[in-house]
């Protein structure tokens, strides 16, 4: 693993969920269904699950996480990343959510992020939300203009128009719909550092802890890319990231050079 992200996420972790949190991020968060809904930067994991490993194909150059799985690109000057999957369909009780993003990993002051949660309840039901997100302030919900099912196909994009400004841009291509928010002045919250860019499948957390992780099935982000200091990349060169808790719980994989794929096992 490394030493940045250790350090960033052990700091952030004792301190972002001690906050109280100011006025003005409490009367945004009561905007929302779960005010409590916060994606999180990426925690290592204590990586001692490696023996387990060896019976999985395609493992190398893994890094393990508690919430995070999937692909992330590490360098300067990433301002844009986009990427498409089908939304899936949960078949245990539980949460999960698939999302683009700047910052989080070796950088953790502030990401820019857009994506959809998905939460199969004791009785089976099945719902999903569309939400933005500039941590370290809560997620909210997209509550007009888009609807979600399973199988629709979505394009998430983020765009850093500053180190504190930009715009998620959420697009049901099934349905035609689309919906943006627009960030600005986010100083006051964290500045984006534009080191990383990310495709993630999120085990997140609700309050002061993670919530159950759904079996999502899989996952598969294509046209997948990134604007890196004005030039459009792929995922090539991407670090591997999977979801270590009691077990591992996802096996992630590059795809070509703008394919990344998760699944759950």
């Amino acid at each position: 693993m490394k030493v940045t992200a250790i350090a960033t996420a052990v700091l952030l972790a004792g301190s972002v969920i001690a906050a109280p949190g100011t006025a003005m991020r409490k009367a945004r968060a009561a905007g929302r269904r779960n005010p409590g809904k916060q994606s999180k930067p990426m925690v290592p994991s204590s990586g001692e699950v490696q023996a387990k490993l060896s019976e999985i194909s395609n493992i190398s150059h893994v890094e393990y996480s508690t919430n995070w799985a999937g692909a992330v690109l590490i360098g300067t000057g990433y301002t844009s990343v986009t990427g498409t999957f089908t939304i899936p369909t949960p078949s245990t009780t539980g949460s999960g959510s698939a999302w683009v993003g700047i910052d989080g990993d070796t950088c953790g002051t502030a990401i820019l992020q857009t994506g959809v949660d998905w939460t199969r309840s004791s009785s089976g039901r099945i719902t999903y939300d569309a939400w933005y997100e500039w941590y370290p302030d809560y997620a909210y919900d997209f509550r007009n203009g888009i609807t979600l099912a399973a199988g629709n196909v979505i394009t998430v994009t983020v765009t850093a128009s500053s180190k504190t400004g930009g715009t998620a841009v959420i697009k049901n291509t099934s349905t035609g719909t689309s919906v943006t928010h627009k960030f600005s002045n986010e100083a006051s919250l964290g500045s984006l550092c534009e080191y990383n860019a990310e495709w993630i499948v999120e085990d997140f957390q609700s309050g002061s802890s993670l919530v159950p992780f759904a079996n999502f099935g899989t996952v598969t982000f294509t046209g997948a890319s990134a604007t890196k200091s004005g030039t459009k990349v792929g995922v090539t060169g991407a670090s591997i990231l999977d979801i270590e808790q009691t077990n591992v719980l996802t096996n992630c994989a590059l795809v070509g050079s703008t394919g990344v794929t998760c699944s759950y096992i």
